[in-house]
């Protein structure tokens, strides 16, 4: 027996063992698809008719029809059974495959593994039904048909997405999922499942403001263009979202690695594990790209520039103080750079969570097993590290992102020679002692800046509406992106608030760093990392010197006097303090003078009441 195939889910085809059967002209290829949907049934002269022409038939409509189908008859014979019943036409194709068919099959085969709980066979199943698919269905028959039969059978394909997603996100692989659901959202903004298994994705890639952000829009097309609020299941999830308890994964998938046993020539041990993982993989290690960066147009034209200058590039510094965006804007850069550097990107997190320095020794491994290097291949001492990894990037155009950079031991083993390679680095302290660098430095936004980052988020005609509030949100922010990014997803998160209540809100002093927190941003917890590196002696001054109002500045002098410290002692402790931009100089004429920032100073009342009692004076010995 001959193996038949006819495919709809695409351009119209018919196989024979294999082999593509012509069918000729858009008539024949409309007649041949409606039966084939009539599944068996008879499909009346008129309703061909009607598919062929729409409502004005010619007068030899009938003569033209029985020549459709006697041509498929003869084209298609013997496997093609054609009969006249009636007042139409039926077709078997029974012993024949149908890809229609076959895809309705697998996809109620999916749902029902996917309410048993078997995820992984439902992911599996629906992703075998969907391949079925060879482009947008029925692309070439007349415009009658498809405007007739193809909103089922898109429904059909959208629905099979769903609940296949549905099954990727009970095995735990949101991050894989995002950027297919991003573009599924934009192209159906009115499918709501789809949109909360974006915010969902997103939830679990530690990414709620981008989830709200997500929720918001949705909000305002259903409102737009339906005049309708979101149903339940998405207020569901945007309340799971805001409230930080969205449920994980149902099943996540374990991690399974291949270990090889040792012992025969040319088969690795298992401490290869690493470099197979990484093996023929060009790193691309850049964390997820903000696409609303504002307010940094000159800021981003430097580094992009020092990125892709020819010659030796030497390695680019940003740097500015806690919450003002050097590493959102060292990703940005590095996304848009991305394809003068084929050979990949690394990155990599130089701070630990305590605020502390990583061992640039476990860094360099990590970049390392991401170059090729198997873990038996990594030296043990960090000089012998650094050699290999120079030597792995040595004529190649790789991009190296140092973010939350410590101090200069760290930076320098991780820095790059020769002329396709490029370091950029972000850090509170400007790393100046590290010999050939670019500096870079970030100030807080601008009234008009801050008012474009609150409408990225929160909508531009809720931020026009309100100028005057949304300057006082901006004020209150001391211009920092890290708090309006804050602002703003919460006026996203919360779209009944007026801009004024929000402002209203963050007047108190002793509530506004309460305030400017929203799952993983929080400003005070950015402040606090860099408090933490301070030393004991700077931590009590931190505090002792809060007490000034806001905006005012004082001397060394001053300070020395109210600390009774020695001044050149404290000059030291308060430039200690100022490296890691929690003080700001200002030049007044041949002197300096030192200020805090209205946030920063807030943070520092807070420690008072936290720190040891007052230090004792310290006294210099000539």
């Amino acid at each position: 027996m001959r193996q038949v195939e006819f495919g709809i889910l695409g351009p119209m085809e018919v196989r024979v063992d294999g082999r593509l059967l012509p069918v000729d002209g858009a008539k024949q290829r409309t007649v041949l698809a409606a039966l084939l949907l009539s599944g068996g049934r008879v499909v009346s002269d008129d309703r061909l008719s009607e598919l062929l022409w729409g409502r004005n038939p010619p007068v030899t409509m009938t003569a033209q029809l029985y020549t459709h189908i006697s041509r498929l008859r003869k084209r298609c014979a013997p496997w093609l059974h054609l009969a006249r019943r009636g007042p139409g036409y039926t077709m078997d194709h029974s012993g024949a495959r149908f890809d229609w068919e076959d895809f309705q099959r697998l996809a109620e085969q999916g749902r029902g593994e996917l309410a048993d709980g078997r995820y992984a066979d439902a992911a599996e199943r629906l992703q075998s039904a969907l391949a079925l698919w060879r482009g947008p269905a029925l692309s070439d028959v007349t415009g009658f048909l498809e405007e007739t039969e193809l909103p089922r059978l898109e429904e059909a394909r959208i629905s099979a997405v769903e609940h296949r997603i549905e099954a990727e996100l009970a095995l735990g692989r949101h991050a894989r999922c995002v950027p297919e659901l991003t573009r599924l959202v934009a192209e159906h903004p009115l499918r709501e499942a789809l949109r909360g298994q974006l915010m969902t994705a997103l939830y679990r890639c530690d990414r709620r403001a981008d989830a709200l952000a997500v929720y918001e829009r949705g909000r305002r097309v259903l409102r737009d263009e339906l005049g309708m609020d979101p149903g339940a299941g998405l207020r569901h999830v945007h309340h799971g979202v805001l409230r930080g308890d969205l449920p994980g994964p149902a099943a996540p998938e374990p991690v399974r690695v291949r270990l090889h046993k040792a012992g025969r020539a040319g088969v690795p041990g298992p401490e290869s594990m690493a470099g197979d993982i990484w093996a023929g993989l060009v790193p691309a290690m850049l964390p997820t790209d903000i696409g609303d960066l504002s307010g940094r147009a000159e800021q981003l034209a430097v580094v992009v520039g020092g990125l892709r200058a020819p010659g030796r590039g030497g390695a680019t510094v940003l740097t500015g103080a806690p919450g003002t965006g050097t590493s959102a804007l060292a990703v940005h850069a590095a996304h848009r750079c991305r394809e003068d550097f084929p050979h990949g990107q690394l990155y990599a997190d130089l701070r630990e969570e305590d605020g502390g320095p990583k061992d640039p020794l476990d860094v360099l491994g990590w970049f390392l097993r991401a170059l090729g290097a198997g873990h038996h291949d990594l030296p043990a001492a960090l000089d012998e590290r650094a050699q290999l990894y120079r030597s792995r990037l040595d004529g190649r155009r790789a991009l190296v992102v140092l973010d939350n950079a410590v101090e200069d031991r760290q930076v320098r083993p991780l820095l790059v020679n020769g002329d396709g390679c490029r370091t950029l680095i972000t850090g509170h302290s400007s790393l100046t002692s590290v010999e050939g660098v670019r500096l870079v430095r970030l100030d807080p936004l601008d009234p008009a800046e801050g008012r474009l980052l609150l409408a990225a988020l929160a909508g531009p005609g809720r931020v026009a509406a309100e100028p005057e509030a949304a300057d006082r949100i901006v004020a209150r922010c001391d211009g920092l992106p890290l708090a309006l990014r804050i602002c703003a997803a919460r006026l996203a998160a919360y779209p009944q608030w007026r801009l004024a209540h929000l402002a209203d809100r963050l007047a108190p002093a002793d509530r506004r760093l309460g305030e400017l927190s929203l799952g993983s941003l929080d400003v005070r917890a950015t402040l606090g990392r860099c408090h933490a590196r301070l030393a004991p002696t700077a931590r009590y001054a931190f505090r002792a010197l809060a007490h000034r109002e806001e905006g005012s500045a004082f001397t060394a002098r001053q300070a020395a006097v109210e600390l009774r410290w020695p001044e050149g002692r404290t000059e030291d402790v308060l430039e200690s303090i100022s490296e890691v931009r929690l003080l700001d100089i200002v030049a007044d004429g041949d002197q300096l003078r030192y200020r805090y920032r209205p946030l920063v100073r807030l943070f520092a009342r807070e420690q008072r009441g936290r720190g040891p009692g007052p230090q004792p004076p310290v006294h210099v010995t000539g």
